[in-house]
Order: C-alpha cells, then sequence, then structure tokens
C-alpha cells in the first residue's frame, strides 16, 4: 500500500480523536460536541469553516492555486440510538447511543486528509471538507443541501466513503451504478369490529386480512416487477389485541421496502395500495395506507466511479479494488449524488480481531452493539482522499472536463 508518510506520523493523534467521538455519541441533528471538535481541528490547522448547514453540519475550505475547479469530499458524524456492549476504554459514555456504524472513523478519515492538506497543497482549486450530521434517519445530506451548500461551496463532483466490515484492510471497492438502495416505510391500518374470539362471526376481525395482505405483498416481488429488477418488501411489524380471547378492532402493520431505481418503487408503492385497499374491502374493513420515502438510491455517476477506482488501484493495486456489490442498505449521500456527479466507495473495516479487550461478543457488524472502527484505516483512508483531490485538480489541468 502505496500510504502517504506523514499521515501515518499523525495517524495516532487521529485516532484518539476518533475514539473521543466514539466516546461521546451524538444523535441526527444533535451532533453539537462533535461539530465544536470537528470545527476547532480544523481551525487550529489553519483551515477556514462554515457552520450551520443542516443545523449542526460543518463545511472545511481548502484552496491552493488559482483553479476554479473544485471537489467535495463528505463524511457523516451522527451516531446510532442503540445500547453499546463493548468495555473497552473508548466505548460510549452516553446509555443508549453508540457509534456502531463507524461515522467516528469517517470522520477521522477526513480529518486526516484535513491535517495534510493544512501543510501540503499539491493541488490547483477548491476542496470542501464536507462534515455532515444526520445520516442515520435524519436527512442530514438533503437538509445541507437545502440550507444551500451546492450554492455557497459549487463543487464540480463529491465524493463519499463508508467502511464495510468483513473484507481484509487494504482493500476498496466501487462501481459506477446504484450502489445502496431507496430506504422507505410503510404503515398499514385495518380497522374492523372487536368481539369475543368465541363469537367471531359477531365481530368483523381485522388479523385474517393482515395475513393475507402480508402474503400478496411478496407477489408484488415474483410476479408483478421484472425478475431482474431489484426490490424487497419486508413486513418487519404486526401490532393488534390485548387479550387471548378477545378480536381486536384492528391491526397495525408495519415494515419496509428497499429498490435500487424509482420506477421500481413506484410500481411496489402502487400494488402494495392496492392490494392493502381491497383486502380490506373483501374482509369488510377499513383500510388507511400510509407510504413514506426516505432516502433515494444511492446512484454513482460512471465517469467518477472509475476516477476513483483508478486513484484507488494506484494506492493499494488494481486486484485490491473490487466490484461493489448493491446492498439493500441506505445512504442519504443519495441526495448529493442526485444533485451532483460523484462516487460513494467502501474501504475494507477487517473482520473485527482489531477490537481491543472489553469488546462485547458477536461479529464487528454495522449496527452491531459491538463494533468499532478499525484505527488502521486512517491513513489509507485519508490517502485516499488526498490522493483523489490531487488528481482530480491536478495542477497540469488534467481533470477539465470531468464534471
Amino acid at each position: 500500500m502505496q500510504v502517504i508518510d506523514s499521515i501515518v506520523t499523525q495517524a495516532a493523534g487521529i485516532a484518539a480523536t476518533r475514539r473521543d467521538i466514539h466516546a461521546h455519541p451524538e444523535l441526527c441533528f444533535e451532533e453539537l460536541r462533535t461539530a465544536d471538535l470537528v470545527a476547532q481541528r480544523l481551525t487550529d490547522w489553519g483551515i477556514p469553516v462554515h457552520r450551520g448547514l443542516g443545523r449542526t453540519g460543518v463545511v472545511g475550505i481548502v484552496r491552493s492555486g488559482t483553479s476554479k475547479r473544485s471537489i467535495g469530499l463528505r463524511a457523516d458524524m451522527d451516531a446510532l440510538p442503540m445500547q453499546e456492549f463493548n468495555s473497552f476504554a473508548h466505548a460510549s459514555q452516553h446509555p443508549g447511543k453508540m457509534h456502531a456504524c463507524g461515522h467516528d472513523g469517517h470522520v477521522a478519515m477526513l480529518l486526516a486528509a484535513a491535517q495534510h492538506f493544512s501543510t501540503q497543497r499539491h493541488f490547483d482549486g477548491t476542496v470542501y471538507l464536507i462534515f455532515q450530521p444526520a445520516e442515520e434517519g435524519g436527512g442530514g445530506a438533503r437538509e445541507m443541501i437545502a440550507d444551500g451548500l451546492f450554492e455557497l461551496f459549487p463543487m464540480d463532483a463529491v465524493f463519499g466513503m463508508h467502511n464495510w466490515p468483513g473484507p481484509e484492510l487494504g482493500r476498496f471497492a466501487v462501481s459506477s451504478g446504484p450502489v445502496m438502495a431507496s430506504s422507505n416505510e410503510f404503515k398499514i391500518t385495518l380497522r374492523g369490529k372487536g368481539g369475543h374470539a368465541a363469537l367471531p362471526h359477531l365481530a368483523v376481525d381485522p388479523l385474517p386480512a393482515a395475513c393475507q395482505m402480508v402474503q400478496a405483498f411478496q407477489t408484488i416481488i415474483s410476479r408483478n416487477k421484472k425478475p431482474v429488477d431489484a426490490g424487497v418488501v419486508s413486513v418487519t411489524m404486526i401490532h393488534a389485541g390485548e387479550a387471548t380471547n378477545v378480536i381486536p378492532d384492528s391491526c397495525e402493520v408495519q415494515g419496509t421496502v428497499r429498490t435500487f431505481t424509482l420506477e421500481v418503487l413506484d410500481l411496489i408503492e402502487k400494488r402494495m395500495e392496492q392490494l392493502a385497499r381491497h383486502t380490506a374491502q373483501a374482509f369488510d374493513l377499513q383500510c388507511d395506507f400510509e407510504f413514506v420515502r426516505n432516502y433515494p438510491p444511492t446512484v454513482n455517476s460512471a465517469p467518477e466511479a472509475e476516477f476513483a477506482r483508478a486513484v484507488m488501484a494506484g494506492i493499494v493495486g488494481a486486484d485490491r479494488v473490487d466490484v461493489q456489490e448493491p446492498t439493500m442498505g441506505a445512504e442519504d449521500f443519495a441526495y448529493m449524488l442526485q444533485a451532483k456527479p460523484g462516487a460513494y466507495c467502501f474501504i475494507a473495516n477487517g473482520d473485527g480481531r482489531h477490537r481491543e479487550i472489553g469488546h462485547g461478543g458477536g461479529p464487528c457488524m454495522l449496527h452491531n452493539a459491538s463494533y468499532d472502527f478499525n484505527d488502521e484505516l486512517i491513513p489509507l483512508g485519508a490517502t485516499y482522499w488526498v490522493r483523489l483531490t490531487e488528481q482530480w485538480l491536478a495542477i497540469d489541468g488534467g481533470s477539465e472536463g470531468r464534471s
């Protein structure tokens, strides 16, 4: 691996910052301490800072030379509302809050790149360091854009990166096209008439209808959409009843839908509503149907994805840059890619053996209570950010027309 020596030298200090952030997790739009820490580090390194986009967002501005070309690098800052099982020294100090997705590490990798840029700017143009709040369900990217992110900082392209547990350290993955799915929620309430469970003919029972409806939803996947198009309908909650001898008045069905295209999403939403309402009608029930679209699909633009792949290959070798297998997880970086060309990549986090004594049981997977970011990634991830910027903003003008 061709990592930058000066970043390696400074990695221990950045790792300490990462562990400090991990010990003090903050949920979406509550990242006040984290934003203060990021802004202070950037200011200490002489990097101008803009604050307040998306409430708690921070943008660092690094300029070199005279070119008007620009690039955006994004890291998310928020934690998850879950209890950490780890007991090592930097475990969460806030019950019910945990950096279980590695956003603390994402901040650290971008800070390490920023520290490098503070003394070495081998490029011609501007790099915007975007520290984004509220990725975990709050739509912080959308809110930063609404507050004028791309008007205030008119970057030509924007790039994001997420750690990925499992593959060995020293691997990347990037591909063009959809790499993460849209995230959507539904809530369906069937309303009937309660009664005694021993006298079902005097009631209008919503439960048999709910059972048939849940099964019918899977025929949308198997019989309505094209087999080559990806889509998931998962019913994850069914709430009804309070006693074994009482037929409930209503039944609530909730879950999630994931797709890689808006066309498939339109189809699934339409068919779900038809099935829900017609099933309710067949059982003489009333139906309330709610469908909320959260994050759109994350779709990498081809030129930027291939450019990122070439940069990665120059760092770790082409044989260690994998095809990015699309995942049905969602990511609000999708909003940035709807507005700008760019690419969202994965960096391998290892299999979990990096964790210190005191980690919880189970695998070191994302959104797992035993997860911890691998600090060995910091020099590699920061090197990628630096080399990506240097090559995108090449002083010889070689990046003209990439956007």
